[in-house]
């Protein structure tokens, strides 16, 4: 069981036996029985997909105390060392199933061939036997399962029908309901378990053993038993088993099966790697950064199998409904059987009719309809580096009506690079040269995160300059930092934070630096300030300026969106407002929010959900949080070496592919298709066959066709995601 903590509460995942049968109302049992403890919040369970998510308050109850409630209901619980084991057993239980349905065939055409032929009756009851045992089998166990819950569900349901069509002379018909219920259920869990097992097969793409340096020779070392800080070897063609740095060599690697890049990355010293990637050429060391259980393709692993247990809202509201629903159908069935007998109709045929509505009205493909999209959807953007969190943020993507984008890291490169350092005239310090006033903004920066900073102590280090110590520094959001270098306080900052952190009044020179700084931006470069505290106030000693590259694909990924329905597309930033339309021009968006505080950015987010309510953020993860968290839908990029991205969004794109995004809600909305048409068809067909069961009548074997036939089909409907590319 693992545990993730997210503020007071804390949400458990329970691996859970999986069970035949087409419902799950034992498992919306299991979950009101949940939900009556203690400090429970929220219960997700099914077991379908054998998994349950229940969301506590740790203060109040425990994992033990919600594990002993699980196993009061009789049901078994699997650890995570046995998944392995149960993904075994599951084919083996496909592989039974299939066998079941086989015999089943067998003995219903045995039993309708003895007849015809008027053979030996002998022979065509134990046909209709042998297709009511296998056909019945586990569809019995689960009807029994949920009534062990005090509930009812569809299993039931063709059970009831199958017995009463051989209580009224009738075998045949019960046993090909019982061949097709079989039959269509086997593909059910085939198709749910096609999806599950496209995300299944990443372990696969993870070595078990990596080659490491010791003492100076290569040693075969299992994966779990390397640690961090250990150099391993990857010659082209091999598998990288572990997240790491590279620390020598150079070579391309092919990322595709984690970040959806697909084009081979190149990779020199200090570059990062992935764990499940392929090195395709030159010979690599790398040095481990993440064990093995938290290298980037086993925290994929898991958050997907945590978002497939995770529904979306309309399986959420049809998992409500089969209950009711169920009860609703069985009293249909008694009064289409209680009316006519009172009315003096013959009880053969009335009983016959009456089942045959009992078939036509059971909710199997309605039931089917949306997992069997939803999982497929998640699966086929895990094979896309595109991880979404659950099943609610699919149908939500399919919903975004305006796109907010952080503007560094994510319209642009990230690497952000200094292009002029310039002294200012006049300064009393004559002897300081560009390189002493880099030197000292570098001293200032070196603690700092920021990108601006990232690419000064860069530039310092490029130009071999000696950077002074820096003490007590302190930084501003979104305008500046200060720190004291060499005795002296050195101010670094946009003209905001000269202008409401320092007195404008008492800085000299400050006139001709924000002149510059105005200049500077009208060519979109991003600049600062710098400043040095002397005895009689604060003195302007020059300026730095940077600039940004914008992302490859930028402008054509504003194009898909807004082809995708998106109408509105805002970019934030705490950048200055020229350089930010600057950006915003050339790649086409429509609105700029420019020189955002965090809370800033998050205050502009709450009011674009109230001006269009489904939002979207998309942001690096990393200082986005709160904005990612208020959207109505967060994107984080490059989640594959990012903690934060993977906590924080509800989406993650493993790779820094602006393309993905265009996908996300290409996907979601393929996938509200998806579900409308398979609800379409389930609704349809019963309607259709209940509307002509009641105005004419229809025979049994086309009831269940018809019912089997729209469950089998919405199945290999939601199937048709697992190959959509965009």
């Amino acid at each position: 069981m693992a545990v993730t903590d997210s503020r007071s509460l804390s949400t458990c995942t329970v691996h859970i036996e999986r069970r035949g049968g087409r419902g799950d109302a034992g498992a919306r049992a299991l979950e009101r029985h949940l939900k009556d403890l203690s400090g429970v919040y929220d219960v997700d369970i099914s077991f379908r997909t054998g998994d349950a998510r229940i969301t506590y308050d740790g203060s109040v109850t425990s994992e033990e105390t919600i594990r002993d409630a699980v196993r009061d209901r009789n049901v078994t619980i699997q650890e995570e060392s046995e998944k392995t084991t149960d993904d075994v057993s599951t084919r083996s239980e496909l592989r039974q199933e299939a066998a079941f349905v086989g015999l089943t065939l067998l003995g219903m055409v045995t039993g309708l061939v003895t007849g015809w032929l008027e053979g030996s009756q002998i022979l065509m009851w134990a046909g209709y036997g042998v297709a009511y045992v296998f056909g019945g089998w586990y569809g019995l166990k689960g009807a029994i399962e949920t009534l062990r819950h005090r509930a009812v569900d569809i299993d039931l349901l063709m059970i009831v029908a199958a017995v009463g069509a051989l209580s009224i002379g009738a075998p045949f018909e019960g046993a090909m309901l019982l061949f097709l219920f079989s039959l269509s259920n086997t593909l059910q869990h085939y198709a749910i378990g096609r999806s599950r097992r496209a995300i299944k097969s990443l372990v696969e793409m993870r070595p078990d053993e990596a080659q490491v340096l010791r003492d100076g020779e290569e040693v075969t070392v299992p994966i779990d038993d390397v640690d961090v800080g250990d150099v391993f070897v990857v010659r082209p063609g091999d598998r990288i088993p572990l997240d790491g740095v590279v620390a020598s060599g150079e070579g391309t690697v092919d990322q595709a099966s984690l970040t959806g890049e697909s084009v081979p990355v190149p990779k020199e010293p200090g570059d990062e790697v992935f764990g499940g990637t392929i090195n395709e050429s030159g010979s690599l060391e790398i040095e481990v950064t993440r064990q093995a259980h938290e290298s980037a393709i086993s925290r994929l692993i898991h958050m997907v199998e945590r978002a497939q247990s995770e529904k979306a809202p309309t399986q959420r509201l049809i998992d409500r409904l089969e209950q009711p629903y169920v009860l609703g159908v069985f009293g249909l069935t008694i009064a289409a059987i209680a009316v006519p007998l009172a009315l003096g109709s013959e009880f053969t045929r009335t009983f016959y009719r009456a089942m045959t509505l009992m078939v036509a009205a059971s909710p199997c493909a309605v039931i089917i309809s949306t997992p069997a999209a939803v999982l497929s959807a998640i699966a086929s953007g895990g094979r896309q580096g595109v991880l979404f969190k659950g099943g609610e943020h699919v149908e939500t993507a399919a919903n975004i009506d305006a796109v907010a984008f952080d503007k560094t890291g994510t319209l642009t490169q990230g690497d952000t690079q200094l292009t002029d350092v310039y002294v200012r005239d006049g300064t009393a310090d004559r002897s300081l040269t560009d390189d002493g006033l880099l030197s000292l903004a570098a001293a200032v920066q070196a603690r700092s995160e920021h990108h601006l900073a990232r690419a000064i102590v860069a530039a310092a280090k490029e130009r071999s300059l000696d950077v002074p110590d820096a003490q007590r520094f302190q930084s501003v959001a979104g305008k500046g930092v200060r720190a004291d270098v060499e005795d002296r306080t050195i101010h670094i900052g946009n003209r905001s934070y000269f202008g409401t952190v320092l007195e404008e009044a008492a800085i000299e020179g400050l006139e001709p630096g924000l002149d510059r700084l105005q200049t500077l931006e009208a060519e979109g470069k991003t600049s600062v300030l710098v400043a040095r505290e002397e005895r009689d106030g604060v003195t302007v000693l020059g300026w730095l300026a940077f600039t940004d590259t914008i992302r490859p694909g930028a402008a054509e990924m504003i194009e898909d969106l807004r082809s995708l329905g998106v109408e509105h597309i805002v970019m934030l930033t705490g950048d200055n407002e020229r350089v930010a339309q600057q950006i915003a021009d050339e790649v086409g968006i429509d609105e700029v929010q420019a020189e955002l505080l965090p809370e800033e950015k998050v205050a502009t987010i709450e009011a674009l959900v109230d001006r269009y309510e489904n939002v979207a953020m998309v942001g690096d993860g990393v200082n986005d949080a709160p904005a990612l968290a208020t959207a109505t839908l967060g994107i984080a990029m490059g989640g594959a070496g990012t903690d934060v991205a993977l906590d924080t969004a509800d989406v993650v794109l493993m790779g820094d592919d602006l393309s993905k995004i265009p996908y996300v809600f290409g996907l979601g909305r393929k996938t509200r298709r998806t579900l409308t048409v398979n609800l379409a068809i389930a609704f349809g067909a019963i309607a259709l066959m209940v509307g002509t069961i009641l105005l004419r009548g229809i025979p049994l074997p086309l009831a269940v066709v018809g019912h089997e036939g729209s469950t089998v089909l919405v199945s290999l409907n939601g199937l048709r995601l697992l190959g959509f590319r965009g």
